[in-house]
């Protein structure tokens, strides 16, 4: 039984501003949202900027999803 693992893409059907977040919940099976209040919350301590480059660098290397 092969049961393939979905890759790591950005989500069309889960997203908030471009689907990274979504892409990453639904690729390791967490809940999107509150994968997003951990980010966010962990870029407000982190002074953001570390968290909102990080966004972007994914958001151009994640290619967007089929589903």
């Amino acid at each position: 039984m092969n049961t393939a693992r979905p890759t790591l893409s950005r989500s069309i059907n889960d997203r908030v501003l471009a689907g990274v977040i979504g892409g990453i919940a639904h690729r390791f099976g967490w809940n999107s949202t509150l994968l997003r209040f951990i980010y966010v919350v962990l870029s407000v301590v982190s002074v953001a900027f570390p968290g909102i480059l990080v966004y972007l660098i994914l958001w151009l290397l994640m290619p967007e999803g089929s589903d």
